[in-house]
């Protein structure tokens, strides 16, 4: 049966009791509203894990003060029930008064990496997203931790904040999970109204432009390929670029000839919708 811990202290508590008799610990962290897309790393960690947690935390610290912290879609009993159905075995789902008792006077901020992509438009997200994935470490210690690549430029932001500050765990990037006409899973996709959900479908237009561009007809030139991308997207009238942009898939740097793996990354609101698609194209 799966445990549910609210508390801080009974967490640390039972993971150090899991750690101790040898059990691999696998976390997958949520903001819950969870989606199919999630469910993946679930499933992806159940395989590779003895002890599966999921964690779900709606942070206020990675919102900024014009976004949607409020409305953020939260369905705990919906959530439970479906990691129950996939053998999760702890859901750690603490208040915000429990992770934060009190205002926090230390983050965990990094240089470079967070003023790019999303970073550009959200001051301090990832400040926020650091600081509380850096709490879940420390809380539940686990060995592996599942990441989805729709969020990439998180994933990498994570990955070098693990590197710099030694978390003993090793994280794994799963495949971006679509709907049948290609829309990346997202818990804000239930923001959009039908007409906005048919417009979102130009990201993944956009990107399998540039897919085109860059495997058929061998662009190198980035610049020539985000323009064809902008006009898949300004096609759609409820459309407003945020950015898109292709990188160094693993410094997120701007490149400006294509030379093996690059990272197409985007950006867009539909309506007062932000949504985020990328792909990883050689």
């Amino acid at each position: 049966m799966m445990r549910i811990i609210e508390k801080v202290t009974e967490m640390q508590k039972l993971m150090d009791s899991l750690k101790c008799r040898g059990k691999t610990i696998g976390l997958v962290p949520t903001m819950g509203a969870l989606h199919e897309g999630h469910l993946y790393l679930v499933k992806y960690a159940v395989r590779e894990s003895e002890v599966v947690v999921v964690s779900i935390f709606v942070n206020p610290l990675q919102f900024g003060q014009d976004e949607d912290y409020k409305k953020y879609p939260r369905t705990l009993n919906n959530d439970s029930s479906l990691c129950e159905k996939e053998k999760v075995d702890v859901l750690f789902c603490p208040s915000v008064q429990e992770l934060y008792p009190v205002k926090p006077l230390t983050y965990i901020d990094m240089m470079g990496l967070t003023d790019k992509l999303c970073g550009k438009s959200r001051a301090g997200h990832f400040r926020g997203v650091c600081t509380v994935v850096g709490k879940l470490f420390n809380i539940i210690k686990p060995h592996n931790a599942y990441f989805g690549q729709k969020d990439y430029q998180q994933f990498i932001v994570i990955k070098q904040m693990v590197d710099d500050l030694n978390f003993n765990v090793k994280l794994k990037m799963c495949p971006i999970v679509r709907e049948k006409d290609g829309l990346a899973l997202s818990s804000r996709n239930r923001y959009l109204s039908p007409a906005e959900r048919k417009q979102a479908l130009c990201l993944k237009e956009a990107l399998d432009k540039a897919k085109y561009l860059i495997r058929n007809r061998k662009e190198k030139k980035a610049s020539n390929v985000i323009n064809e991308m902008k006009k898949v997207i300004e096609r759609q009238p409820f459309s407003r670029i945020d950015y898109i942009e292709v990188c160094d898939s693993e410094t997120l740097e701007k490149i400006t000839l294509i030379k093996g793996k690059a990272l197409v990354a985007l950006a867009v609101f539909i309506g007062k919708t932000r949504l985020i698609d990328n792909d990883v194209i050689s």
